[in-house]
């Protein structure tokens, strides 16, 4: 079963180890960088190791069974 998250970015991007954090995935920044470093996170169905690579509007991300949609937030 695969839990699916959407993430309303704010700004250009955001950093993924960041993403991790925010997207409540794992407790710190430092903790995502570990996950992209053990090869455990995929960006667009590709492993990713780059821990600080720019996530964009309209990119997935997915570790383990939780995938999170990246999405424009809403303009007021």
């Amino acid at each position: 079963m695969t839990d699916t998250l959407e993430f309303e970015l704010e700004g250009e991007y955001v950093e993924l180890n960041q993403l991790l954090k925010l997207a409540g995935l794992c407790d710190s920044g430092g903790a995502g960088k570990q996950l992209v470093a053990a090869g455990l996170v995929r960006v667009d169905g590709e492993v990713e190791w780059r821990k600080t690579c720019k996530i964009r509007e309209g990119q997935r991300v997915e570790l383990d069974c939780t995938t999170i949609h990246v999405v424009a937030a809403p303009v007021d």
